[in-house]
């Protein structure tokens, strides 16, 4: 059976080479004659050889070194590899769209998400000046309004005290030089120029000094209580405005170097239905997510109503411009494979195929094709997975063909030409796979067929008993074709078991 099996594989090898050779050959011949009759006509473009899918606007050579062959618009790439035809009904029936390959610049719009956050140019840090308790909090939860001008916080400090005893003689002794010196003192100590202005007049020491709010906003962090002690190194509060905010957003590494600072941006919330915002790119962050394999994109817009909040999400559209003139195709009908990109021509007629393509940038609903198509070809742009799946099979579609045949065959009825491809012919069983629903058979001659006796697999039909099957029984078998290329043991008759069935029968 090895032996069969290798002599099988050696003829198919051979039978492949050998094809493959004749129809470069019969493909070379007709490419002459067409040649002599397109004397005087245009080629439309030229094709390689053996790859229908390499075409150039010019003369050269293909990848495997040949020389390219000129196209002329004939009926000839209804013959090519994986052409596959439809009729019109299924073609309705599917739902079949198409669209023209233009030549235009791809809009470069960018569609993300981002994150809302406080802008950071904007945000105060209020710290002490000086060792001290904190006597009141005028403001005690985080979120509060603050407004600029009002008391934060009052705060005894010796060191404070000292200072206002200074300003206190430096005025009793009438030397400016010195009360010039404590103001600027008592100033470098966050108090106003209204404590020391009242200081001057009624020469009374306040045990406790109030610092106020230099900008309004509002309090993002608190983290002092009443009572504390507190030293300059303390981060006491934080004040963050909401007129003006930041949006974070995220962008692929491929789409990163189409944007650039100053890009318009267009912003909107999915809970804010009706409402748009207008802000601009205001940096573009110089390090990527290694997890993410994105980039970040700071943009920049104006808040007055304080409407916007931070931790909102938001949807964006960054306004990066137009590419260089190139082929546009809609991005629905690009095929995006692991190691390819396709998409299936429209051939007209009920013709269509799937080529390879060279894909550039991505816009948002348009892509931009750099080798594969020529400007005016007509693709598919609903559908086409199906028809591709058939196309790259090299298949004849015949699934797709609404005709009486292929209706009955569904419904399990066989047509006549299905029936002619049934045969008898006399086997032994050589092994029974019964898990598989699969017999090796050693068959002679099948004339009909142009088949030699050789040793083969079958499938075995559902009412085919496989227990009466065993390893070395001689028995004649019915192989019908159910398939390109497919073949299954339909019936059997064993002549040896009937012989008995009837002696039994007599001897009874």
């Amino acid at each position: 059976m090895k032996t069969v099996t290798k002599s099988l594989i050696s003829l198919a090898v051979g039978f492949a080479v050998g094809a493959g050779a004749i129809g470069y050959v019969m493909q070379s011949t007709e490419v002459s004659d067409r040649s002599s009759g397109n004397a005087e006509k245009e080629p439309l473009y030229w094709v390689a050889p053996m790859d229908p899918n390499y075409r150039r606007d010019k003369p050269g050579k293909s990848p495997m070194g040949m020389d390219l062959i000129p196209y002329y618009g004939d009926d000839a790439e209804e013959s090519s590899p994986g052409t596959v035809r439809i009729d019109p009904d299924v073609i309705n029936n599917l739902g079949v769209t198409t669209a023209t390959v233009t030549s235009s610049r791809l809009n470069l719009d960018i569609e993300t998400v981002g994150y809302v956050q406080f802008d950071e140019d904007r945000v105060l840090t209020v710290s002490p000046r000086v060792e001290g308790w904190i006597e009141k909090l005028f403001v005690k939860a985080v979120g509060n309004s603050v407004k600029a001008g009002e008391p934060l916080y009052s705060i005894y400090s010796p060191e404070m005290v000292n200072a206002q005893e200074e300003l206190v003689l430096a005025s009793q002794r009438g030397n400016q030089v010195l009360i010039d010196a404590a103001e600027e003192r008592l100033r470098a100590l966050q108090v106003s120029e209204s404590e020391i202005k009242k200081l001057k007049e009624t020469r009374k020491i306040q045990k406790t000094i109030t610092v106020k709010a230099k900008q309004s906003g509002v309090l993002d962090r608190l983290t002092v209580r009443e009572g504390a002690f507190v030293t300059p190194s303390m981060n006491l509060m934080t004040i963050a405005q909401l007129d003006k905010i930041w949006v974070i957003a995220e962008v692929f590494e491929r789409q990163l170097n189409q944007v650039e600072v100053g890009n318009d941006v267009q912003m909107n919330l999915e809970y804010a239905p009706g409402k748009e915002w207008q802000g601009k790119v205001d940096y573009v962050y110089p390090s990527l997510n290694p997890k993410t394999r994105t980039g970040q994109v700071r943009i920049h817009f104006d808040n007055p109503d304080g409407f916007l909040k931070p931790g909102m999400f938001a949807n964006l559209n960054i306004k990066a411009g137009l590419g260089d003139k190139n082929l546009i195709i809609p991005k629905e009908a690009l095929i995006r494979m692991g190691g390819s990109n396709r998409v299936v021509l429209a051939l007209g007629d009920g013709k269509f195929k799937t080529v390879n393509v060279d894909v550039g940038r991505l816009g948002s609903s348009r892509v931009e094709i750099l080798s594969g198509l020529m400007a005016g070809d007509d693709i598919v742009t609903s559908a086409q997975f199906l028809i591709d799946s058939e196309s790259s099979k090299s298949s004849d579609f015949k699934r797709m063909q609404h005709d009486t045949d292929a209706d009955n065959e569904s419904h399990g009825s066989m047509s006549s030409d299905a029936a002619a491809q049934a045969v008898w012919v006399e086997a032994t069983v050589k092994n029974v796979m019964p898990q598989h629903s699969m017999v090796t058979l050693e068959h002679g001659e099948i004339s009909e067929w142009d088949w030699p006796a050789m040793t083969m697999d079958f499938d075995v039909a559902s009412d085919v008993e496989l227990s009466q099957l065993s390893t070395g029984l001689s028995l004649h078998a019915e192989i019908t074709q159910v398939g390109k290329q497919q073949y299954q043991l339909t019936s059997i008759h064993i002549p040896e078991q009937k012989q008995v069935t009837e002696q039994e029968h007599n001897h009874d």
